[in-house]
């Protein structure tokens, strides 16, 4: 009978005993690279020594773990466009697997970029993100007399006049110090480039589309339409002019950013991150519009098809500008942990 007693009561114990037991610390990070897709992410691995693999609920089917190395940077392939990109991120940042606290975060991905910008290979550095997909649009054949563009803000009445922002989305602009930072770490680093790439932006005949790669800032504008062409590059141009109040200069186009920015500011509301702590890089696998003589369908094909040469540098330029401001990170810890460090 006392036998029977103590085992009851060892039973009715266990779940308070295991209760007590000290649960396992989040896990901090000092760095999360954020790749949309697989290549954008196999860069990193290597040099990093991204080894470790940490599942995560909620991440794609195809991605569902970091990878991991023991210095505190690990990388997420989040998915490409708004919705995959917003979904993963957002279930990182609310995971009690990790303190993301004071983490620093930087989204590397490859990008169109505008001839009057950059180059192929270019790795440009944002200031501004730019929602370019929340707009009114009357097709070309039908929009009013005299209007450049069918194109313009919600709930206003033609192109200039800047929309109310409701959808918390239309524009960002990330930490200057941080900015300032990235800069100057990555500035002077030896851009990968390549005979193809060389070849075909030799077509466009003017700098700096015609000149080797190299690290700038310039502004991102993001989308999950994949345009193309002089006419929607003049409006890109305007638009990003338009939402920025004239701050903001366009210079790569891409998917995800305002999406990722948004998840990371809900994460932000709830604890979890600083918003500080944000780079964005993008390097520029195409150029955005054609080459004087060539139609934008033939340009749009040649980056999509990968005749334009840029794919293969501009994702090794994201872990050569990229790593740059990681190792900086990683290496100098001590000063880097409280904020970004002035020297």
């Amino acid at each position: 009978m006392i036998r029977r007693g103590l085992l009851a009561l060892c039973a009715a114990c266990a779940p308070l005993l295991a209760m007590s037991q000290p649960a396992t610390a989040p896990r901090e990070l000092k760095v999360l690279i954020i790749s949309m897709f697989e290549p954008e992410a196999q860069p990193w691995i290597e040099p990093l020594q991204l080894k470790e693999s940490v599942p995560v609920p909620g991440l794609l089917p195809d991605h569902p773990a970091l990878r991991c190395n023991a210095d505190g940077v690990c990388l997420v392939v989040v998915g490409m466009g708004h919705a995959n990109a917003a979904a993963s991120t957002l279930a990182v940042a609310l995971s009690p697997q990790f303190d993301l606290r004071r983490t620093y975060f930087l989204i590397a991905g490859i990008a169109g970029i505008d001839p009057a910008q950059g180059t192929t290979g270019t790795a440009a550095w944002a200031r501004w993100l730019i929602d370019f997909g929340i707009a009114h649009e009357l097709d070309a054949r039908e929009m009013p007399k005299g209007w450049r563009t069918g194109y313009y803000g919600v709930m206003t009445r033609g192109p200039g006049e800047k929309p109310k922002f409701e959808y918390h989305t239309e524009a960002a602009k990330l930490d200057e110090a941080l900015l300032q930072k990235a800069l100057a770490l990555s500035r002077n680093v030896a851009l990968a480039d390549d005979a193809k790439a060389q070849a075909y932006r030799a077509k466009y005949r003017r700098a700096p589309a015609s000149e080797p790669p190299r690290v700038t800032q310039c502004d991102t504008l993001g989308g999950d339409t994949w345009w193309h062409g002089h006419r929607l590059g003049e409006h890109a141009r305007a638009w990003t002019k338009l939402l920025s109040d004239g701050q903001a200069t366009y210079c790569t186009t891409q998917q995800e950013d305002n999406a990722t920015y948004n998840a990371l500011a809900r994460a932000q509301a709830a604890g979890r991150v600083d918003l500080k702590r944000l780079a964005v890089l993008r390097t520029g696998s195409n150029f955005d519009r054609p080459y004087p003589g060539q139609s934008a369908h033939a340009s749009l094909i040649a980056s999509t098809t990968g005749a334009s040469g840029g794919f293969g540098i501009a994702t090794a330029n994201l872990e050569r500008a990229g790593g740059a401001l990681v190792r900086d990170i990683v290496g100098r810890w001590s000063v880097w942990k409280d904020g970004v460090p002035a020297n």
